[in-house]
């Protein structure tokens, strides 16, 4: 995996921060179906934050596109490095999941991003942003909707409706179990929409969200919980 430096460096502004969003944009591919569901390596991304010590932890974790049996874990643990700002959360992650990716033993394959592609309010969201800067095909399968709109998928697995900013479909709400809230997904980079919903489908055999999310999260929490007993403070205990 080769990784493309932001333009500028590291941002420290919100205003900077908007200006490598700008600059990279347009360097998302939109044209490739990527690689075909159920084949290959998928691995997803997930991070968890201790704000009391200002930690984040990433991790990586990838599967076997055909069975879903883990093939690697990796970790990476950081120092937050951009504060909150809707829109921008990509920056305060980026680092940590490119450590995460780096560590990994063999090609990550698809990545899927707990979180948005081009469902985002500056057509952005860390799934692009994680795809122009390693040049893997990258999706965002997100829990709610963020800003934008929906009419309800009917009640089957497998069913969607766009997600849509006025009207412009930015993703698809995609039904992953009957009657069971759908997800959301939205195209990062180098994959169609039809392909990053039938991507999640092959990933969501048993549960509502990915099989991908579903093990990164639990990895990056089980790190946190370790790194912040690590940086606690040592008790004190009165002399006798």
């Amino acid at each position: 995996m080769t990784t493309v430096s932001m333009p500028g460096g590291r941002p420290a502004t919100e205003e900077q921060a908007r200006a490598v969003q700008d600059a990279l944009r347009g360097r998302v591919v939109l044209d490739e179906a990527g690689p075909p569901p159920g084949t290959g390596r998928v691995t997803g991304v997930d991070v968890a934050y201790d704000d009391e010590r200002d930690l984040v932890v990433a991790a990586a974790v990838t599967l076997d596109a055909a069975t879903l049996g883990v093939l690697a874990e990796a970790t990476a643990v950081g120092r937050v490095a951009f504060p909150y700002v809707p829109g921008l959360l990509a920056f305060r992650e980026i680092p940590t999941v490119l450590a995460a990716l780096d560590t990994l033993p063999g090609p990550p394959g698809l990545v899927v991003c707990d979180g948005y592609g081009l469902a985002h309010p500056r057509r952005f969201g860390l799934a692009c942003h994680l795809g122009v800067l390693t040049g893997l095909p990258t999706i965002g399968v997100a829990k709610n909707p963020f800003t934008f709109t929906y009419d309800a998928p009917a009640g089957e697995r497998g069913s969607a409706s766009p997600l849509l900013a006025g009207d412009e479909e930015v993703g698809r709400a995609l039904r992953t179990r009957d009657a069971v809230k759908p997800v959301f997904v939205s195209v990062g980079h180098r994959v169609s929409l039809d392909n990053a919903c039938a991507h999640t489908l092959a990933l969501t055999p048993r549960h509502r969200l990915p099989e991908t999310t579903r093990r990164a999260d639990a990895l990056c929490r089980r790190v946190l919980q370790a790194a912040t007993i690590r940086h606690a403070p040592a008790s004190r205990h009165p002399r006798s």
